[in-house]
């Protein structure tokens, strides 16, 4: 972890907040907003909620929310583009010297921003929130949670912090950075993470979810984890090629076998071997075309150069900022 040197003064906190179907949770949202913003001081700040696709209430609520409150800024998808795309957009749309990543069921609590805001006047680019406990979850959930982290930091990234979420506030040099990366599969941690600069963990207690339900189940999770390591890193293919080897290792091992019956006469198959090679040859062969299938489809999205998301509507955003912020991979 990085020492730092120097001190700053936060004056301008962007919060960007992705939505989906969270009708149940948005007024509690507000609330505890509300209540909780007076204690920022003379900080200024902004909300940028981005509405991914919404099929309930929650567009209407935003608007609700927005129409007498400059600093609610609601940036609205065409469609549902997965969360990594939201958070995205929320990031190009802050304006904040400083930007708070935050779900909205608010199990991430807001009572850790203040520690996160004096680790960055410190002179931290990136503080990320690091869960001690997780409240109100199964004991599979939080197994493979762990499995997840780890597993992500021996195979992903090595400085891949354990145990966070998006969960974090960074300043407006590593989003910049951030937001003039072009790839359109994107695993913001890991991409927090290789940007680098002064970083370290504020500790907290995940809280229960109060209302609706999880966005990312069990299904989703995998998901994220296989994106995640296909986007950020090269290690399966690697290890088929390991796999190649070693079958090819055995492979010469079984041809020196069937060279040794030959000569001493014994020259008869068995069949039971037999499909056990052609079983295990050809399902390494699917194996790894179906791997090297992946890398090739990411980089068949990449080179399409769409854009990571589609605004249909923005509340107390400028045309002309919207209009920069839809070009193609920020191009």
């Amino acid at each position: 972890m990085s020492q730092t040197s120097g001190s700053r003064t936060l004056s301008f906190l962007s919060f960007v907040i992705p939505v989906y179907n969270e009708q149940a949770t948005l007024p509690f949202l507000r609330e505890q907003l509300e209540t909780w913003l007076p204690t920022l001081g003379d900080v200024r700040y902004e909300i940028v909620l981005v509405d991914d696709g919404s099929s309930d209430n929650s567009f209407a609520f935003l608007t609700d929310w927005a129409n007498n409150h400059p600093e609610i800024k609601v940036v609205s998808f065409s469609r549902n583009f997965g969360h990594q795309a939201a958070v995205t957009a929320g990031l190009a749309y802050a304006s904040g010297e400083a930007v708070v990543i935050l779900d909205a069921d608010l199990q991430d609590p807001l009572s850790a921003v203040p520690d996160m805001i004096r680790r960055y006047e410190e002179g931290y680019d990136v503080v990320y929130g690091q869960r001690i406990a997780r409240q109100g979850e199964t004991t599979f959930k939080k197994a493979t949670a762990w499995v997840f982290y780890r597993l992500m930091q021996k195979c992903v990234y090595k400085d891949l912090p354990k145990d966070t979420g998006d969960f974090r506030l960074v300043s407006r040099r590593v989003v910049d950075i951030v937001n003039a990366m072009p790839e359109a599969h994107r695993f913001l941690r890991g991409m927090f993470a290789w940007v680098g600069f002064r970083h370290i963990a504020v500790p907290y207690v995940r809280d229960e979810r109060r209302f609706g339900e999880t966005k990312y189940p069990f299904s989703k999770m995998l998901r994220f984890a296989w994106q995640a390591i296909t986007s950020f890193s090269a290690l399966p293919i690697r290890l088929v090629c390991f796999w190649g080897a070693l079958v090819a290792c055995f492979g010469f091992l079984i041809c020196l076998y069937a060279l040794y019956s030959w000569c001493v006469g014994d020259t008869v198959q068995g069949w039971t071997s037999l499909m056990g090679l052609i079983a295990m040859l050809g399902g390494s062969c699917i194996l790894a075309i179906g791997i090297v299938g992946e890398y090739v489809g990411n980089i068949f999205e990449e080179v399409k150069m769409r854009p990571k998301y589609l605004v249909e509507k923005c509340l107390n955003i400028s045309q002309p900022d919207m209009e920069t912020k839809q070009s193609p991979h920020g191009r």
